[in-house]
């Protein structure tokens, strides 16, 4: 009885789709065969490096004032964000964006929101939230002599590298990306069921997920093992109100844009994402596909965190978007909306838990005047 009701709700949106097609972007029709993919088996960085991007992630001493981490914005117990719509950034200054999660970092095809570095350099992404005055605002050239420092620092670092080598800050950073790249989606019902497992997510998000490839048309966007294409798109996302409200966030703002090279910054009021980068107007309000892998730890949602749940997320969508947006209605009805937000949720895997090594103190080197 339940296969013939299952079937009967497959043919019934099987057939909804042929009559009716939703583009959620322009050209979106090239991308009809755009489907998820399970997370891929890929082999592990090097053990010794990722161990010591473990311990350096979680030091405080890579920051300038030694007052955060980069765990403080990305803590494995908030989904490797910091769970704030607006992230607070360095310490007497507030971020105009969302802290995204390094989750599947491995994975990316460009980072940040604006897509402004390439997804295969964890370690210039490292370099960059190092560094940036607005996030870390630590100097490479001080931080490695801090971390000369630090005795068991320097045995990870031979592990790492080779024998009385010291530590150099390039060399740090990309220790830091190996060992983002190593935290990874793990055990999601999703995986089993795209490998066959039919019993590894419900009837109802397996209705989800038809309407994901179908009538809702996610997976024209939102595709591959992370569900992200790595693209930049209009979706008319509305603006945080304290993005302007909040001074110390409106200088950030305004200084990422005279650093990008923006022209005419200072008239700038909105968050204007790839087209800082680009300089084309007509990448102003477009921001990178963000990745599916692990929603249900990674709330607030967007760039700027201006959805609290998926609820809201699926809404937004369902009204085609916001101001100037590329996207169309999808006139989904409440059973489908939740049908899909249950099929989302099934690519959420084990909580991915790092523990905090902790902070092993720095101590003179004996030998530090002879290097």
């Amino acid at each position: 009885m339940k296969s013939n009701q299952h079937k009967r709700t497959m043919l019934g949106l099987n057939g909804l789709m042929l009559v009716t097609a939703f583009a959620l972007v322009p050209g979106a029709a090239h991308a009809q065969g755009a489907d998820l993919a399970p997370m891929p088996e890929v082999k592990p960085g090097k053990a010794e490096m990722i161990e010591l991007g473990k311990h350096l992630f979680f030091d405080k001493r890579l920051s300038g004032d030694l007052g955060v981490s980069c765990a403080s914005c990305h803590a494995p117990e908030k989904g490797w964000g910091d769970g704030k719509a607006l992230s607070a950034g360095y310490p007497s200054m507030e971020y105009f964006r969302n802290a995204p999660t390094v989750l599947n970092s491995k994975h990316r095809k460009r980072f940040l929101w604006d897509g402004r570095l390439d997804g295969s350099d964890a370690g210039t992404l490292v370099r960059d939230m190092v560094t940036e005055a607005h996030t870390m605002n630590g100097d490479g050239r001080l931080v490695q002599e801090r971390l000369k420092q630090v005795p068991e620092y320097f045995a990870l670092w031979e592990k790492a590298f080779s024998k009385g080598s010291d530590p150099y800050s390039p060399r740090m950073f990309n220790a830091i990306g190996e060992f983002i790249k190593s935290i990874e989606t793990t055990n999601a019902p999703f995986d089993k069921f795209i490998k066959g497992d039919n019993a590894a997510i419900s009837e109802e998000a397996r209705a989800g997920y038809a309407l994901f490839k179908g009538k809702a048309n996610c997976a024209s966007c939102h595709n591959g093992p992370i569900g992200s294409d790595g693209q930049m798109h209009k979706t008319g996302v509305p603006e945080h109100p304290d993005v302007l409200k909040n001074p110390l966030r409106t200088i950030t703002m305004l200084r990422h844009y005279a650093t990008s090279g923006m022209p005419n910054y200072m008239n700038a009021r909105t968050d204007v994402g790839f087209y800082a980068i680009s300089k084309d107007v007509k990448d102003i309000g477009k921001f990178q596909t963000a990745q599916l892998r692990d929603l249900k730890y990674t709330a607030p949602y967007m760039h700027n965190g201006v959805f609290a749940t998926l609820d809201e997320v699926i809404d937004f969508y369902d009204r085609g978007g916001g101001k100037g947006s590329v996207l169309k209605p999808l006139n989904l009805t409440a059973p489908e909306k939740q049908a899909l937000k249950a099929f989302l949720l099934t690519l959420s895997g084990d909580p991915v838990v790092v523990k905090d090594p902790g902070q092993p103190e720095m101590q003179i080197r004996a030998n530090y005047g002879k290097n």
